[in-house]
Order: C-alpha cells, then sequence, then structure tokens
C-alpha cells in the first residue's frame, strides 16, 4: 500500500469508526430506555391452598420466589453487552485510523503532527481508558456518555480540524514528541473519564435533592454518589503523574531540544501548569482537606475545562502568537 492508500484508510476508518460510535450509543440508549420498566422486582408466589390447609411445606415456588422480570433484564443486559461490544469495534477501528493516519504521511510519522491527529489521539485515549478501566471497575454504565462524547468528537474533528495528511514541522522531528503527546493523551483520557463521573455525580445529586430522579431511570441506575466520587478520585489521581510527566518534565525536554530553552512562557506551556496546579490542588483537597461530593466534582470539572482550554482554546485565541501554532 502506498501513503496515499494508507491515508485514504485512516479517513475512511474514522468514518467507520464513528458510525459504530453512533450505533453503540443508539444500543446504550435502548438499554437504559428499555431498563426503566424495571423499577422494582416484583415477586409472585405459587399459592397451594391444600398444602396450607393441612400445614404442609411451601413448594419450591414459595420457598424462592421468582422475579417475573427476569426476560426483561436480560433483554435489558443484552442491549448493553451490544453497547459495549460495538464501543469495542469501534475503539479498534478508532485505533486503526490513528496508526494509518502516520502510515499515511510521507515520510512515515507518528500520528499527532496537528489538531486534527491530536484529537483523534486524545479521543482514542478516552474510549481506550474506558474500555480498560471497564472490566475492573464495571464502567458498562459510563457507555452511554462516553459513546456520546466521542460522536461529538470525531464529528467535530471532521468538520472543523481535518487537514490532508503532511510532513511534520520542524520543531516535531523528535523522540520527545513520542513520549510527550503518548503520556499527555493518556493522562487525558483519564481524566475525561473522571470528568465523566464528576458531571453524572452532580446531575444525580441535583436530581436526588430536588426529588426528580424517576425510579428506574438513567440516573437511579447509576452507582450511589459515594461510589461515583470514589471513581472520579481514583481516575485523576492515576492521570495526575501521568501529566505531571507529560507537561512539567517531557514537555520541557522536548522545548529545550526544539527552541533552546526549558520554558518559554508560551500559553499552551503557561496553560498546561494552569491545569496542573488545578488538579493539584483538587486532589490535596481531596485528599487532606475532606473535600468531597460536590465541592471536589466541580474543582475537578475546573480541571477538565482548563485541559480542554489548553487542548483547543489556544490555538484558536492566540493562534499564531504561540509556539505550538503548529497544533493549528
Amino acid at each position: 500500500m502506498t501513503t496515499a492508500d494508507f491515508a485514504a484508510f485512516s479517513n475512511n476508518a474514522v468514518m467507520f469508526a464513528s458510525i459504530v460510535y453512533v450505533l453503540a450509543f443508539v444500543a446504550h440508549v435502548t438499554e437504559w430506555a428499555t431498563g426503566r420498566a424495571v423499577t422494582v422486582t416484583e415477586v409472585t408466589e405459587v399459592a397451594e391452598p391444600e398444602a396450607a390447609l393441612v400445614g404442609g411445606s411451601p413448594s419450591p415456588a414459595q420457598a424462592a420466589p421468582r422475579p417475573v422480570d427476569e426476560d426483561h433484564e436480560e433483554r435489558v443486559d443484552k442491549w448493553g453487552r451490544i453497547g459495549l461490544a460495538l464501543t469495542v469495534v469501534a475503539v479498534l477501528l478508532h485505533g486503526a485510523a490513528l496508526v494509518t493516519r502516520g502510515l499515511g504521511a510521507d515520510p512515515i510519522r507518528v500520528p499527532w503532527g496537528n489538531m486534527y491527529e491530536f484529537t483523534l489521539a486524545g479521543s482514542f485515549g478516552v474510549g481506550l481508558m474506558y474500555l480498560l478501566l471497564g472490566r475492573r471497575y464495571h464502567l458498562r454504565w459510563m457507555g452511554l456518555p462516553v459513546t456520546a462524547f466521542e460522536v461529538v468528537v470525531l464529528m467535530l474533528a471532521g468538520l472543523l480540524l481535518y487537514v490532508p495528511a503532511g510532513p511534520l514541522v520542524p520543531a516535531l522531528h523528535s523522540y520527545w514528541l513520542v513520549i510527550h503527546v503518548a503520556a499527555a493523551v493518556v493522562a487525558s483520557g483519564a481524566f475525561a473519564v473522571g470528568a465523566i463521573a464528576a458531571v453524572l455525580f452532580l446531575v444525580k445529586d441535583r436530581a436526588g435533592r430536588r426529588g426528580s430522579l424517576r425510579p428506574g431511570g438513567y440516573l437511579d441506575r447509576l452507582p450511589e454518589l459515594n461510589a461515583l466520587d470514589r471513581l472520579s478520585y481514583r481516575l485523576h489521581a492515576f492521570g495526575f503523574p501521568i501529566w505531571t510527566f507529560a507537561a512539567l518534565v517531557a514537555g520541557p525536554i522536548w522545548a529545550e531540544y526544539a527552541w533552546g530553552r526549558y520554558w518559554n512562557w508560551d500559553p499552551k506551556e503557561v496553560w498546561a501548569f494552569i491545569t496542573w496546579v488545578v488538579y493539584a490542588a483538587y486532589l490535596h483537597a481531596r485528599a487532606t482537606a475532606g473535600w468531597r461530593g460536590k465541592a471536589a466534582a466541580v474543582i475537578a470539572l475546573v480541571g477538565f475545562a482548563t485541559l480542554l482550554f489548553n487542548f483547543v482554546g489556544i490555538n484558536f485565541f492566540f493562534g499564531g502568537g504561540s509556539l505550538h501554532s503548529y497544533a493549528g
């Protein structure tokens, strides 16, 4: 295959990944929509008048009441499994698109040389993080917001950020590019999944306080608030040291290699540091001051907002005034 073939394959893989993400989203919507009917487990007991009259032992049906909605719950679970399987397929296609994007450049390179490619890599990190942690922490309930996130991000990337595959600019010819961006992608994936958990915590907490939590609805069937809070904290605690390495170690080393200085007070460098400070404040407050629940979730989302601004906003608001303008 030629580089043009690989580039075309990448574009098609992104398209098909987007379609499969949409199908996974629809499957999860169906899962939660049909699951609303399973609110309270109904139990039927088979009465045996003769046994009752003579004081006989209860039948097996009486001793072990059977839920009447077992078949319904199986159908709900089936839709959830379909959504998860489709998400696995979509992430594989997403990864293939990322790899062939690099193979589609001449010369062959890592696939993160501009904003379009950074967006592909970052959103792939979110999907991969969800799948890797999903089995350990039983995160299938997060499939709905994760697939929605992937659909929106890939759509915006294709419509607003797409550029043809091409060679790297001189500043990117360094193996520190691989280390710096790979670490940032992993950390950003953890922060994004943690932010989703924080958003769900706030929404469920607000619905509970207002008395609008529908029995059997999506929010009602999410994990308890304490579990959402702990999950968000663990994800941020996992991502923070990786972000520290990416932003404050690998990034400055790469800057010295590319521009002759470890720190240039470039807008992207400054906002990477601001992101680090906010997440450090979140983890410190959560671990030492006992800030849990709503306050901690708000700080976590402020940190994710600074991450998004560093990722996208710098290029739109500062443009050519940034040493990182090649990422636009």
